[in-house]
């Protein structure tokens, strides 16, 4: 099966999907939905299948193609997958029909009379009140699905390519759907917001990878130096001896980058605004997916090709990473509206991927990869929570909720097996990963690690404080008891989430096997070995009874 071209694959379906749909005129919305979901569930299953096909214990990518395409400037078309980029693709895969499915009625029209009246009870004159608010403008179908397979593409993409230069092109091209899902498809009532988040979010993308470009230029330049042809293949970069000096002008360019994307302090301020801006599927994918790039490219890039300047530069980023998870969580227990308070959780979370990948051990390494998948499904849990919420209630702000368990008891129970997932509780699939960081780094750097673990008690206090201010006490306005809980639709699309939370809470070892000899063997080539342990021999091992 390894000779099948999985990723390929992959990534030609839903292009092809893409145009298809946009292809369906307006008035078939229904066949482009029905078209989108059953390719995304296609793709997953495929994805599920290559991660069955793949040999842990094989060195180096597997299913790999390569085909020249810039022959002059050595840039071919070359993608592969180890164990850290399969358990991404898995989680891109598994999100998007989740997505759709989520996001079926999202984009058919106004919304119902009696959300916009509960709307204006609970917010009056304010910006979750009117008619439409919390729920995208009547825009094209057809186009809105077709944007969700072409942004598929690209995330399958950017954790496939094996040639830098490809890599390039995968995380710009990303950019083009997420925007016009953020600018296009937020709320109507507020547009102006809706369109600064878009911009903002495309022009900090955009400065980010100007950035890597000039020092994905200066690999080029570094490898026909010493090659005699530049390059810009993956494995013929790792070997070269790039002076130290350039190395770190080279990882700056990459780090400053992927620091944008993920996104690290304090390089984050654009992420609230596009979390809270976004349509509901849009949220999820960005945080759950999108923002993983930029953790991918630490361990698949920065690592690997500038092994001196990551030693040099692990305290500084170990240091921001520490602080962005008690900033992040500081900002989110001060929010008062929803989807921010979602987004800046996740500042907190990605301040520990960061810390564990920079810790430089295996353990901490694992845990941070790990940590990502498991990030997504949580905040993806999170946020299809919260968009539920608006859409009945027709407001994003805390305080125009209160008591909903009563009426919505599955919406409550999910709400809240999401939010303890968040908060990485023994049992749920974010403790493993959590501990596994925090041991990682307390193995070579002790301080920041017991200091970051202090962070985790702040983490209680924000997931606790929104779902105590949300679903328990007495009912928020007359109208939240005409609230209906989950629909069949509704809990189709939280179930297998919900499902992969639980079971990879309580038995994590098969994501773990996939994961932990590509991050060891990535760290030992770079040079980086785990500390030798510091417990000392007792006095009968070391020389006999006295």
């Amino acid at each position: 099966m390894n000779s099948f071209p999985w990723l390929t694959t992959l990534l030609v379906i839903p292009v092809v999907a893409a145009v298809v749909v946009l292809a369906v005129p307006r008035r078939f919305a229904t066949l482009a939905k029905q078209i989108t979901l059953v390719v995304t569930l296609v793709e997953f299953g495929l994805a599920l299948l290559a991660t069955i096909a793949y040999e842990p214990s094989r060195a180096g990518f597997q299913f790999a193609q390569k085909y020249s395409w810039i022959r002059q400037f050595g840039v071919s078309y070359s993608v592969g997958a180890d164990g850290i980029s399969l358990v991404l693709i898995l989680l891109a895969t598994l999100l998007v029909p989740v997505v759709v499915l989520a996001s079926w009625d999202e984009v058919t029209g106004p919304a119902p009379a009696a959300a916009a009246r509960a709307a204006r009870a609970a917010d009056p004159g304010g910006a979750a009140a009117g008619p439409a608010a919390g729920v995208v403008s009547r825009r094209s179908v057809p186009a809105f699905f077709a944007l969700l397979l072409v942004l598929e593409a690209g995330m399958v993409g950017v954790f496939a390519a094996t040639d830098v230069f490809l890599f390039y092109v995968f995380f710009e091209a990303m950019l083009i759907p997420m925007y016009f899902l953020i600018g296009s498809y937020g709320a109507v009532k507020e547009q102006a917001q809706r369109s600064y988040a878009a911009v903002k979010f495309l022009l900090y993308s955009l400065f980010g990878g100007l950035l890597m470009l000039a020092a994905v230029i200066g690999l080029y330049v570094v490898s026909a130096d010493q090659l005699g042809t530049g390059t810009f293949d993956f494995a013929t970069l790792r070997q070269l001896d790039i002076t130290p000096g350039v190395q770190k002008l080279l990882f700056l360019g990459f780090f400053i980058a992927f620091a944008i994307k993920a996104p690290l302090f304090p390089f984050h301020t654009w992420l609230p605004d596009a979390g809270a801006q976004s349509p509901t599927g849009g949220a999820i994918l960005l945080v759950g997916v999108l923002d993983k790039v930029g953790t991918f490219g630490l361990i698949r890039y920065c690592i690997p090709l500038f092994p001196k300047a990551s030693s040099y530069f692990a305290p500084m980023v170990l240091a921001l990473a520490v602080i962005g998870i008690f900033y992040g969580a500081l900002l989110a227990i001060g929010q008062r509206d929803m989807k921010r308070l979602v987004a800046y959780t996740s500042l907190a979370h990605f301040g520990f991927i960061a810390m564990g990948t920079f810790a430089l051990t295996s353990q901490g390494g694992t845990g941070a990869v790990l940590y990502m998948v498991n990030h997504g499904l949580s905040t993806g849990l999170l946020f299809l929570v919260v968009g539920f919420l608006v859409a009945r209630r027709g407001s994003r702000d805390v305080s125009a909720y209160g008591g909903m368990a009563r009426v919505t008891p599955v919406l409550a129970g999910v709400f809240l097996i999401a939010g303890l997932s968040s908060l990485a509780l023994p049992g749920l699939n974010s403790f493993v990963s959590e501990f596994l960081v925090l041991v990682g780094t307390f193995t070579r750097y002790r301080a920041l690690a017991i200091v970051a673990t202090c962070g985790i008690v702040l983490a209680a206090v924000y997931i606790l404080y929104l779902y105590q201010r949300t679903m328990t006490g007495p009912l928020v306005g007359e109208q939240a008891r005409g609230v209906l809980d989950l629909s069949l639709r509704e809990k189709i699309v939280v179930a297998p989430v919900v499902a992969l939370i639980i079971a990879l809470g309580v038995y994590p070892k098969p994501l773990i096997n996939i994961i932990r000899p590509t991050v060891t063997a990535t760290f030992e080539d770079a040079g980086h070995t785990d500390p030798a342990p510091t417990i000392p021999v007792n006095a009968s091992q070391a020389g006999g009874h006295s």
